[in-house]
């Protein structure tokens, strides 16, 4: 039974291993011992001036980032399949992680660097632009969930719009003793509030017209002009309003940190099959002009 529950103990803590730290940076060691023999390779191999892509040491080096770069695209297949252990997702993306940035100086060996105006050097850019976007995918994966959890507060995504649903159904019985002016600027907080938006304004964490925040301004400009005979109904309104224009807050820090965290797949996701479709391009006038 120890054993059982030490086993368990151990498993736990695998678990919350991040992907970057899988079974202590394997394959971290490996996409660097990969990038070390390409470069070792490189330095002693018998080409003079020195190896590039017509070479054979060059051929070597690009049919092995070919083949690198279509098992990287595999990533979104194998999301799709659950399996633990050795091989498991977390173990994936960490070889994807750590084996593209090795394709990196594999693919810049390939090259020798000689850069022209061909569909070589195109495939070269978006692999660059590829493992960029990556690179930014994990700094956004490795930092905005822990902002997340801290913007919520532990209140999780429904529960906040259940806050606004409760605010609203204050300020509707609030209005109902007001006369017809402040009653109109309460709904505009209550039919003109937006959450959302375009992706602009979701990744910008704004929503341009929103009827809360004109209804708070309209609020003030009316108890300004009406100081002398001022509605007592009006304070706890403005309270209501300014309480749930804290809440739209929170949800919107949400929505943008969320779009924060899609929009590299933008760029990432076409770009790698804009380098698939340039990496075929290229292998193909390779071999047409053999």
């Amino acid at each position: 039974m120890a054993r059982t529950r030490a086993a368990g103990a151990r498993s736990d803590a695998a678990s919350h291993v991040g992907f970057l730290r899988h079974r202590a940076f394997r394959w971290l060691w490996i996409a660097a011992a990969a990038g070390l023999a390409a470069a070792v390779g490189y330095h002693y191999a018998d080409v003079r001036p020195r190896p590039s892509g017509g070479t054979w040491y060059g051929y070597l080096l690009g049919t092995v980032g070919a083949l690198q770069i279509l098992w990287l695209a595999s990533l979104g297949v194998r999301k799709r399949v659950i399996t633990a252990g050795r091989w498991s997702l977390k173990g994936w993306v960490s070889a994807h992680v750590y084996l593209g940035l090795a394709l990196v100086v594999i693919a810049t060996l390939h090259t020798g660097l000689e850069f022209g105006w061909n569909v070589a050097t195109l495939a070269f850019g978006l692999m660059l632009a590829v493992v960029a976007s990556g690179l930014f995918g994990v700094f956004a994966y490795a930092t905005l969930p822990r902002a997340l959890s801290e913007n919520r507060a532990e209140v999780t995504q429904p529960q906040m719009l259940e806050r606004l649903g409760a605010f609203d159904a204050s300020l509707d019985r609030a209005a109902q003793g007001l006369s017809e002016a402040p009653a109109a600027i309460v709904r505009l907080s209550l039919e003109r509030t937006r959450l959302g938006g375009g992706f602009l304004e979701r990744l910008a964490g704004v929503r341009l017209g929103c009827g809360n925040r004109r209804a708070i301004t309209d609020l003030a400009g009316f108890a300004r002009r009406q100081a002398s005979s001022l509605d007592p109904n009006l304070a706890p309104i403005a309270a209501l309003l300014d309480q749930k224009e804290a809440v739209l807050a929170r949800v919107r820090r949400h929505i943008r940190l969320r779009a924060i965290l899609e929009v590299w797949l933008y760029v990432h996701v076409p770009v790698t099959f804009a380098l698939l479709a340039a990496l075929t391009a290229h292998i193909v006038s390779v071999f047409f002009y053999w």
